[in-house]
């Protein structure tokens, strides 16, 4: 038998023959979530402009989406949009860190000690109802209407739900993983890296992804209360003003910054959990 006639024999294996049309069902299955999720929001403002050109819903308060885009255009080009996107982005991202690098050290802690969790685990089960922003008055009050305040809404946006998500992550994880690492020797350190860590990893990518977009809400009513820049600003000057396009543009770009920030962390899961990137 030649080389050839090799190649193509294996090329008809049965394998080869069933895995292929799995690819391709794949990429079909690809290509229509990906139409599906540009051509809905596209469905939608369409609906949305054909309502408002024929008078069943009122131009006062739900304006047409193409005098939305208009206006989102006009301040995209004098730049105003930039600067208040820029500053939320700014106040977002610092928030960000703020609040998961204390969440995620101790959601592993409190996982992996059961007296610390005895201790820390009604305190804060107990604070993570109350409304975030029902704590803005006394997050003013702390630290006055400066950046700092804004931050520390972000940053109390993003530590509850790492935190808890993080500890029940390193508790589901099986106790004979611990009992495996501690038999090699492991200590504390390299148990924490190599087991608890990449045990709560989906639970923790979980955690911050709820976190991006509770810190993404808290920045916007941050905002509106002793900002003078920002799309929290922007949208409630808009209302002051009575400037009806400005505030959807606002809220529009919001939107838009929440699923950029969701699109990339399902990016980084993907990178971080390759054993899960087929789900």
């Amino acid at each position: 038998m030649s080389a050839t006639d090799a190649v193509a024999k294996d090329d008809l294996s049965p394998d080869r023959q069933a895995a292929a049309p799995k690819r391709r069902r794949g990429l079909g299955r690809g290509g229509r979530d990906l139409a599906l999720t540009v051509l809905s929001p596209i469905a939608l403002l369409l609906v949305w402009e054909a309502l408002v050109r024929g008078g069943i819903l009122d131009a006062r308060f739900f304006p047409e989406p193409s005098s939305i885009i208009g206006q989102m255009w006009m301040m995209m080009d004098s730049g105003e949009l930039w600067t208040h996107i820029g500053a939320s982005m700014q106040r977002l991202f610092l928030g960000f860190w703020l609040g998961l690098v204390p969440g995620l050290a101790l959601g592993i802690v409190m996982g992996l000690s059961r007296p610390l969790r005895a201790a820390l685990g009604p305190l804060v089960s107990g604070t993570y109802p109350i409304p975030k922003s029902a704590l803005l008055p006394l997050i003013l009050l702390i630290f006055g209407l400066g950046e700092m305040s804004k931050i520390v809404m972000v940053a109390i946006g993003v530590f509850y739900p790492v935190v808890l998500n993080t500890m029940a992550g390193v508790m589901q994880i099986q106790p004979i993983y611990y009992d495996v690492a501690k038999n090699f020797g492991a200590r504390r350190w390299r148990v924490f890296r190599t087991v608890a860590l990449p045990g709560a990893m989906p639970s923790i990518m979980t955690g911050v992804e709820l976190g991006t977009g509770l810190g993404l809400i808290l920045i916007a009513i941050a905002e509106m209360v002793g900002a003078k820049d920002g799309l929290g600003f922007m949208i409630w000057n808009a209302w002051e003003l009575y400037s009806v396009e400005t505030m959807y543009v606002g809220l529009l770009v919001i939107a838009v910054i929440g699923y950029g920030l969701s699109v990339l962390i399902s990016g980084i899961s993907r990178l971080v959990m390759p054993w899960r990137a087929d789900r």
